[in-house]
C-alpha cells in the first residue's frame, strides 16, 4: 500500500449525509477535469474534490485497500439518514488489471458526493479532522461546508484516434498465436486487448465525454475515476444488505442493422459453440471464487444481453453472502475473472504479458464504489480509457480468444468495444 495522505489509522473523517430535492442531472457537478463519477441510468454518485486519497500496488493491491477501507471506516464518525447505496461515507476506486502494473489503483473519498437513487437526491459533506492530512491534489475545490453548484460546459472537441503499440494487424497476429497454443493444450482461453492514442486539446472538459457515453450507453455503468473513464456493461460484483449479485459477460455479436438481421444476430451468438464455450469458462470462474463466501448462490441460464453497439451473452449470478466480507473483499476474490484474463489463469496471464507490448493500467481491472459498511458496486472496467495529466489518452478493447476465434472476426469486434470511447470523445 502506498498512500498519498496521512495513513488511515490516524485520520477521523466527519461525514454528514443530508436530502435534497430531487437533482436529476449529476454530471454538470463535475469537475471538468477531475471529476468522479458512478453512474446508471440517471442513478448514481458523483464526488468533487478530495478529502482522502490512497493509492496500492503490487499483488495484494485490492486486498490491502480493502483492509485500509476497514480502518478509515471504523475511525470515521458518520451522520447518515438516508441510508441509501452510496449516501453515507463511500470511496470511489479503481485498480490496475495486472499485479506487475505501473499505473497506481486508488481509493479516493471526495469532500462533497451529490447522489440519486430512485428518485431520491442527497448531499454528503467530509472533513478530515488530522490538520496534518495532504492537501487534495486539486487543492479542495469544494469545500466541506459548500455545496458545488452545476457549471456549463466547455467547448466542443473532437479526438481522431490513432493505433497504439498494437496495431489490428498486429493483433490479428497475436489471437493466431492464441490459437495455435490452445490447439497445443498450453491454455485453454486468452482474453487480449489492443490499444488506440489520442491527446486531448488544453483545458478539455471530461464532463462532455461523460454525457455521451451515459446517454448512448445508459444501462452500462459510466464511470470517471482519477482520469479513468468509461461506460462498463459488465457488473464484476454487487454487495447490499448481505445480497450479493454480479453479472457475467463473453461471447459477442455485432447488432444487425434492421430488425430481422438484429434478431438472427442475437439467435446465431446465441448457438454459437465457440461463443457458448468462451461463456462457460466466465462463468465458471466467477462461481468458483463467490462460493466459499456464500452460503446459497445461484446462476441463471445464458441469455442474450442488447447494448446499443452489440449483443452479448450473459449470466446472472446472485447469492447471500456468509462470511461478511465486503465488496472489495469480494472485488479481491473474483479479480481476473476469466472474461478478462482467460483460463487457466496463470497460464492465459502469462501469454498475455508475452503479447501485448503494453501496460494495461485500469482497462479490465476492477472500478466502481465502496461504502463504509462494505456495500458496493464494482464493474469490469471495458469500453474504457486512461487520461494521464498531460492529456494523453488511452483507450482499450479485447477478446477472449479461444480454439475457434478466428483473427479477422476478432479484430472486427475490438474495433466494434472500441465505439463507446471513439464516439464520445471522437
Amino acid at each position: 500500500m502506498t498512500p498519498t495522505a496521512a495513513s488511515p489509522a490516524v485520520q477521523a473523517l466527519t461525514v454528514e449525509t443530508t436530502p435534497l430535492d430531487d437533482v436529476r442531472q449529476l454530471i454538470p457537478f463535475l469537475d471538468p477535469r477531475h471529476p468522479l463519477l458512478w453512474l446508471r441510468r440517471g442513478d448514481g454518485i458523483a464526488g468533487v474534490g478530495e478529502a482522502v486519497r490512497l493509492e496500492f500496488t503490487g499483488p495484494t493491491r485490492v486486498t490491502d485497500a480493502a483492509d485500509a477501507w476497514r480502518t478509515l471506516a471504523a475511525a470515521a464518525t458518520v451522520t447518515d439518514p438516508v441510508r441509501l447505496p452510496g449516501s453515507g461515507l463511500v470511496a470511489f476506486g479503481s485498480f490496475a488489471f495486472a499485479d506487475e502494473s505501473e499505473q497506481a489503483s486508488v481509493l479516493i473519498v471526495p469532500r462533497v458526493v451529490i447522489g440519486r437513487r430512485a428518485g431520491r437526491s442527497w448531499l454528503t459533506r467530509v472533513s478530515v479532522a488530522d490538520a496534518s492530512a495532504e492537501a487534495p491534489r486539486d487543492g479542495g475545490a469544494a469545500p466541506a461546508a459548500a455545496l458545488p453548484k452545476p457549471t456549463a460546459f466547455g467547448p466542443e472537441f473532437r479526438l481522431t484516434m490513432a493505433p497504439g503499440q498494437l496495431s489490428a494487424a498486429g493483433y490479428g497476429e497475436a489471437v493466431a498465436s492464441v490459437v495455435a497454443r490452445i490447439a497445443a493444450g498450453e491454455v485453454g482461453k486468452v482474453v487480449l486487448s489492443r490499444e488506440l492514442r489520442a491527446h486531448l486539446p488544453a483545458g478539455a472538459d471530461v464532463r462532455r465525454a461523460l454525457v455521451e457515453l451515459a446517454l448512448g450507453y445508459s444501462d452500462c455503468w459510466t464511470f470517471a475515476v482519477d482520469g479513468f473513464v468509461g461506460a462498463s456493461p459488465e457488473t464484476l460484483v454487487r454487495v447490499t444488505a448481505g445480497r450479493v449479485d454480479a453479472q457475467v459477460l463473453a461471447g459477442t455479436a455485432a447488432r444487425g442493422a434492421n430488425a430481422e438481421t438484429d434478431a438472427r444476430a442475437a439467435t446465431t451468438l446465441s448457438a454459437s459453440s465457440k461463443d457458448r464455450a468462451e461463456h462457460a469458462f466466465a462463468v465458471d470462474s466467477v462461481l468458483e471464487s463467490l462460493r466459499p463466501h456464500t452460503r446459497a448462490l445461484e446462476s441463471s441460464a445464458p441469455f442474450t444481453l442488447k447494448l446499443p453497439n452489440l449483443w452479448h451473452l450473459a449470466t446472472d449470478v446472485v447469492g447471500t453472502l456468509a462470511d461478511g466480507s465486503s465488496a472489495l473483499d469480494l472485488v479481491a476474490a473474483l479479480h481476473p475473472t476469466a472474461a478478462v484474463a482467460g483460463t487457466p489463469r496463470a497460464a492465459a496471464l502469462a501469454v498475455i504479458r508475452e503479447l501485448e507490448p503494453f501496460d494495461r493500467g485500469r482497462y479490465a481491472g476492477p472500478t466502481g464504489w465502496i461504502g463504509a459498511d462494505g456495500s458496493g458496486e464494482w464493474a469490469v472496467a471495458l469500453r474504457s480509457a486512461q487520461i494521464a495529466p498531460d492529456g494523453d489518452l488511452t483507450a482499450y478493447a479485447g477478446g477472449g480468444i479461444v480454439a475457434d476465434s478466428d483473427p479477422v472476426l476478432e479484430v472486427a469486434e475490438t474495433t466494434m468495444k472500441f465505439r463507446p470511447i471513439v464516439e464520445a470523445f471522437g
